[in-house]
């Protein structure tokens, strides 16, 4: 069970150094045989340590899920700034956020940082709260604000415009080959992305 009482932030390389040996462990054996000590031995931490930074093995979980989803929503941030930060009128568009959409595939669905989130989530039993918290949809729809402000695109709602590139673009992709993302080289990954785009851009484009 969950403890009450007030867990320590502590040392940042003792704290890394627990995560990295949990994440490892959970993948390799599993939550359910993965235990506290082993966690402790593979960190080079006491048991007490782990217990005192994280509280009980489910709250350790949770917090591997958080970190490995931070890193990914750092990955969702850097490929907006790089495709979509400096895009100055509507004939731009089309070709950003068919970069962004692609390199979303490639950087953040293709990682192994997602692989492992997968992985883990099998033991969603275990977590309290969901990865992510809409941090990467809402992201996407900061700069899709952005976008409308400077009449590149007539998006008044622009989390719901987020949610609808998402599900025409990479969601596409997802959906018709699964977790193993192909490249993004492929023709196929190519074209659903383009067409996804075409669609989002024929609701969103500003008509004059």
């Amino acid at each position: 069970m969950p403890t009450a009482k007030t867990l320590r932030e502590g040392s940042a390389a003792k704290r890394a150094a627990i995560l990295s040996a949990a994440r490892d462990l959970f993948l390799s054996d599993g939550f359910d045989r993965t235990s506290v000590d082993v966690v402790s031995a593979r960190a080079g931490v006491s048991k007490r340590t782990v217990y005192d930074y994280f509280g009980d093995k489910g709250t350790l979980l949770q917090a591997v899920v958080n970190d490995i989803s931070d890193t990914l929503v750092g990955t969702v941030q850097r490929t907006l700034d790089a495709t979509l930060a400096r895009v100055a009128s509507a004939g731009e568009l089309e070709e950003a956020f068919v970069g962004f959409s692609l390199r979303i595939v490639t950087d953040m669905l293709g990682s192994a940082d997602y692989t492992s989130l997968l992985k883990l989530l099998g033991g969603e039993g275990h977590l309290n709260e969901a990865p992510f918290k809409d941090a990467p949809e809402d992201a996407v729809a900061v700069r899709i604000g952005e976008l409308d402000r400077a009449g590149l695109l007539d998006a008044p709602d622009p989390r719901l415009a987020a949610d609808h590139l998402i599900a025409l673009t990479f969601g596409v992709v997802l959906n018709r080959h699964g977790s193993t993302v192909i490249p993004t080289a492929d023709e196929r990954v190519r074209a659903l992305v383009v067409e996804g785009v075409r669609a989002f851009l024929r609701a969103y484009t500003v008509r004059l």
